[in-house]
């Protein structure tokens, strides 16, 4: 068995408020919005984001979908 706290009156120390960093709940996006869809995609690049995700202990569609929206972000961002 461990021990039982003896607790006491004593100061504890120095104290300092640290600054609320995190954002509010309607500042979080919790998820996008998505549109399922069917794609045929070659077999080694298949493999490869299935390998990638397995090493990363990740989803390989995860992964897909993060490429496609940072270059569509790219594209657009270009465009302007």
């Amino acid at each position: 068995m461990s021990r039982q706290i003896q607790y006491t009156d004593e100061p504890i120390g120095h104290f300092r408020q640290v600054v609320d960093f995190l954002p509010s709940p309607e500042e979080l996006k919790l998820k996008s919005e998505t549109t399922k869809i069917t794609i045929s995609l070659s077999t080694e690049s298949l493999a490869y984001f299935k390998e990638v995700a397995r090493a990363n202990h990740s989803q390989y569609q995860k992964m897909i979908r993060q490429l496609l929206d940072d270059y569509v972000a790219h594209q657009k961002s270009a465009g302007e």
